[in-house]
Protein backbone atom coordinates (compact mmCIF):
# COMPACT_ATOMS: atom_id res chain seq x y z
CA UNK A 1 0.00 0.00 0.00
CA UNK A 2 2.79 2.43 0.79
CA UNK A 3 4.82 1.40 -1.79
CA UNK A 4 2.11 1.77 -4.48
CA UNK A 5 1.22 5.54 -2.56
CA UNK A 6 5.01 6.63 -3.24
CA UNK A 7 4.86 5.41 -6.65
CA UNK A 8 1.58 7.71 -7.31
CA UNK A 9 3.36 10.43 -5.93
CA UNK A 10 6.77 10.05 -7.38
CA UNK A 11 4.76 10.24 -11.16
CA UNK A 12 2.63 13.13 -10.06
CA UNK A 13 5.56 15.24 -8.95
CA UNK A 14 7.28 14.45 -12.23
CA UNK A 15 3.92 15.07 -13.95
CA UNK A 16 4.14 18.15 -12.30
CA UNK A 17 8.06 18.86 -13.31
CA UNK A 18 7.03 17.64 -16.64
CA UNK A 19 4.25 20.74 -16.59
CA UNK A 20 6.55 23.35 -14.89
CA UNK A 21 9.72 22.88 -17.95
CA UNK A 22 7.31 23.63 -20.50
CA UNK A 23 5.83 26.49 -18.99
CA UNK A 24 9.65 27.57 -18.38
CA UNK A 25 10.07 27.33 -21.50
CA UNK A 26 6.99 29.06 -23.39
CA UNK A 27 8.06 31.82 -20.43
CA UNK A 28 11.47 32.02 -21.78
CA UNK A 29 10.27 32.04 -25.40
CA UNK A 30 7.95 34.47 -24.70
CA UNK A 31 10.37 36.86 -23.23
CA UNK A 32 12.91 36.39 -26.03
CA UNK A 33 10.56 37.13 -28.18
CA UNK A 34 9.63 40.33 -26.24
CA UNK A 35 12.95 41.50 -25.59
CA UNK A 36 13.94 40.66 -29.61
CA UNK A 37 10.49 43.11 -29.87
CA UNK A 38 11.60 45.90 -27.79
CA UNK A 39 15.24 45.69 -29.12
CA UNK A 40 14.00 46.15 -32.45
CA UNK A 41 11.80 49.03 -31.93
CA UNK A 42 14.84 51.02 -30.01
CA UNK A 43 16.97 50.29 -32.88
CA UNK A 44 14.05 51.73 -35.19
CA UNK A 45 13.94 54.71 -32.92
CA UNK A 46 17.50 55.28 -33.38
CA UNK A 47 17.42 55.04 -36.73
CA UNK A 48 14.70 57.23 -37.67
CA UNK A 49 16.20 59.98 -35.44
CA UNK A 50 19.67 59.33 -37.55
CA UNK A 51 17.88 59.45 -40.84
CA UNK A 52 17.81 55.94 -42.33
CA UNK A 53 19.83 52.57 -41.82
CA UNK A 54 20.91 51.35 -38.53
CA UNK A 55 24.58 49.88 -38.45
CA UNK A 56 24.20 46.56 -37.22
CA UNK A 57 20.09 45.87 -38.01
CA UNK A 58 19.20 42.51 -39.99
CA UNK A 59 16.39 44.62 -41.65
CA UNK A 60 15.91 48.85 -42.84
CA UNK A 61 15.23 50.59 -39.75
CA UNK A 62 12.42 53.30 -41.03
CA UNK A 63 9.52 54.65 -39.58
CA UNK A 64 6.18 54.14 -41.95
CA UNK A 65 5.21 56.89 -43.91
CA UNK A 66 3.05 58.15 -41.73
CA UNK A 67 5.46 58.94 -39.34
CA UNK A 68 8.14 59.99 -41.25
CA UNK A 69 9.56 63.51 -41.07
CA UNK A 70 10.81 65.98 -44.18
CA UNK A 71 14.21 66.28 -44.81
CA UNK A 72 16.14 69.78 -45.55
CA UNK A 73 15.96 69.82 -49.16
CA UNK A 74 11.97 69.45 -48.54
CA UNK A 75 11.56 71.68 -46.39
CA UNK A 76 13.73 74.51 -48.74
CA UNK A 77 11.72 73.78 -51.97
CA UNK A 78 8.10 74.02 -49.78
CA UNK A 79 9.63 77.48 -48.56
CA UNK A 80 10.65 78.18 -52.18
CA UNK A 81 7.55 77.68 -53.73
CA UNK A 82 5.38 79.59 -50.72
CA UNK A 83 8.22 82.54 -51.24
CA UNK A 84 7.31 82.37 -55.23
CA UNK A 85 3.33 81.92 -54.78
CA UNK A 86 3.52 84.94 -51.96
CA UNK A 87 5.61 87.16 -54.69
CA UNK A 88 3.16 86.79 -57.37
CA UNK A 89 0.06 87.14 -55.35
CA UNK A 90 1.46 90.36 -54.13
CA UNK A 91 2.12 91.53 -57.35
CA UNK A 92 -2.09 90.74 -58.28
CA UNK A 93 -2.86 92.96 -55.45
CA UNK A 94 -0.61 95.76 -56.63
CA UNK A 95 -1.56 95.66 -60.11
CA UNK A 96 -5.73 95.05 -59.22
CA UNK A 97 -5.10 98.31 -56.91
CA UNK A 98 -3.64 100.29 -59.61
CA UNK A 99 -6.44 99.37 -62.27
CA UNK A 100 -9.33 100.08 -59.86
CA UNK A 101 -7.12 103.76 -59.26
CA UNK A 102 -7.27 103.81 -63.24
CA UNK A 103 -11.06 103.06 -63.57
CA UNK A 104 -11.98 105.06 -60.95
CA UNK A 105 -10.20 107.92 -62.62
CA UNK A 106 -11.72 107.30 -66.18
CA UNK A 107 -15.31 107.60 -64.29
CA UNK A 108 -13.80 110.80 -63.28
CA UNK A 109 -13.32 111.78 -66.57
CA UNK A 110 -16.68 111.16 -67.84
CA UNK A 111 -18.24 112.71 -64.88
CA UNK A 112 -16.50 116.03 -65.79
CA UNK A 113 -17.16 115.81 -69.71
CA UNK A 114 -20.88 115.31 -69.09
CA UNK A 115 -20.67 118.04 -66.05
CA UNK A 116 -19.39 120.89 -68.64
CA UNK A 117 -21.52 119.47 -71.57
CA UNK A 118 -24.72 120.13 -69.40
CA UNK A 119 -23.97 123.37 -68.24
CA UNK A 120 -22.84 124.66 -71.61
CA UNK A 121 -26.48 123.65 -72.91
CA UNK A 122 -27.69 125.97 -70.31
CA UNK A 123 -26.40 129.37 -72.19
CA UNK A 124 -28.46 131.42 -74.37
CA UNK A 125 -28.15 131.27 -77.71
CA UNK A 126 -26.25 134.62 -77.64
CA UNK A 127 -23.79 133.66 -75.45
CA UNK A 128 -23.00 130.55 -77.66
CA UNK A 129 -22.58 132.85 -80.32
CA UNK A 130 -20.54 135.37 -78.77
CA UNK A 131 -16.59 134.68 -79.30
CA UNK A 132 -14.85 134.23 -76.31
CA UNK A 133 -17.91 134.35 -74.12
CA UNK A 134 -17.50 130.26 -73.35
CA UNK A 135 -13.87 129.59 -72.27
CA UNK A 136 -11.79 127.56 -74.84
CA UNK A 137 -10.04 125.26 -71.97
CA UNK A 138 -10.76 124.10 -68.27
CA UNK A 139 -8.49 122.72 -65.35
CA UNK A 140 -10.54 120.45 -63.00
CA UNK A 141 -8.97 117.56 -60.16
CA UNK A 142 -10.34 113.87 -59.27
CA UNK A 143 -11.59 115.00 -56.02
CA UNK A 144 -12.71 118.65 -56.98
CA UNK A 145 -10.66 120.54 -55.27
CA UNK A 146 -8.60 123.81 -56.96
CA UNK A 147 -5.06 123.03 -58.35
CA UNK A 148 -2.29 123.82 -56.14
CA UNK A 149 1.22 123.61 -56.51
CA UNK A 150 1.00 121.06 -53.96
CA UNK A 151 -1.69 119.28 -55.42
CA UNK A 152 -0.71 115.37 -55.66
CA UNK A 153 -3.69 113.81 -57.20
CA UNK A 154 -5.13 113.51 -60.79
CA UNK A 155 -5.24 117.05 -62.78
CA UNK A 156 -7.64 117.20 -65.49
CA UNK A 157 -6.84 119.74 -68.59
CA UNK A 158 -10.20 119.98 -70.73
CA UNK A 159 -10.23 122.00 -74.05
CA UNK A 160 -13.99 123.14 -75.70
CA UNK A 161 -14.42 123.78 -78.92
CA UNK A 162 -17.81 125.44 -80.88
CA UNK A 163 -17.89 125.03 -84.41
CA UNK A 164 -20.75 125.33 -86.86
CA UNK A 165 -23.09 122.45 -87.80
CA UNK A 166 -20.78 120.13 -90.36
CA UNK A 167 -24.38 118.86 -92.14
CA UNK A 168 -26.03 121.53 -94.95
CA UNK A 169 -29.30 121.29 -93.79
CA UNK A 170 -32.17 124.08 -93.39
CA UNK A 171 -31.72 124.04 -89.85
CA UNK A 172 -27.46 124.15 -89.94
CA UNK A 173 -27.90 127.74 -88.78
CA UNK A 174 -29.58 127.35 -85.59
CA UNK A 175 -27.50 124.86 -84.17
CA UNK A 176 -23.72 124.61 -83.27
CA UNK A 177 -21.66 121.85 -82.55
CA UNK A 178 -19.57 121.59 -79.17
CA UNK A 179 -16.69 119.24 -78.73
CA UNK A 180 -15.25 118.62 -75.35
CA UNK A 181 -11.70 116.92 -75.26
CA UNK A 182 -10.53 115.76 -71.78
CA UNK A 183 -6.61 114.72 -71.17
CA UNK A 184 -5.56 113.55 -67.73
CA UNK A 185 -2.31 111.13 -66.71
CA UNK A 186 -2.43 108.36 -64.13
CA UNK A 187 0.42 105.87 -63.13
CA UNK A 188 2.59 107.97 -66.06
CA UNK A 189 0.23 106.53 -68.65
CA UNK A 190 -1.57 109.02 -70.59
CA UNK A 191 -4.93 109.65 -71.13
CA UNK A 192 -7.63 111.30 -73.51
CA UNK A 193 -11.49 111.59 -73.88
CA UNK A 194 -13.56 113.44 -75.90
CA UNK A 195 -17.23 113.93 -76.52
CA UNK A 196 -19.29 115.19 -79.60
CA UNK A 197 -22.42 117.41 -78.77
CA UNK A 198 -24.91 120.06 -80.20
CA UNK A 199 -26.58 123.05 -78.94
CA UNK A 200 -30.35 123.86 -80.33
CA UNK A 201 -31.31 127.46 -81.10
CA UNK A 202 -34.03 126.49 -79.90
CA UNK A 203 -33.34 124.22 -77.01
CA UNK A 204 -33.44 123.71 -73.43
CA UNK A 205 -32.11 127.31 -72.95
CA UNK A 206 -35.28 128.22 -74.12
CA UNK A 207 -37.29 126.76 -70.88
CA UNK A 208 -35.05 128.51 -68.57
CA UNK A 209 -34.50 132.12 -70.28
Amino acid sequence: MFGRRAESVARNGSARGVLKSEDSIRFVAMRHFLLKERRYSWLQARGVAAGGQVPGCSRPCRAPRSLAGFTIAEVVIAIAICAIGAAALMSCFGYAIRLVGQFRANQRATQIIMEKAETLRLYSWDQVNTSGFIPASFTNTYDGDFVTTNYSGTVYYGVVTVGNFPDSTSYAGRMKQLTLTLNWTTENIFHTRSLTTFIAQDGIQNYVY
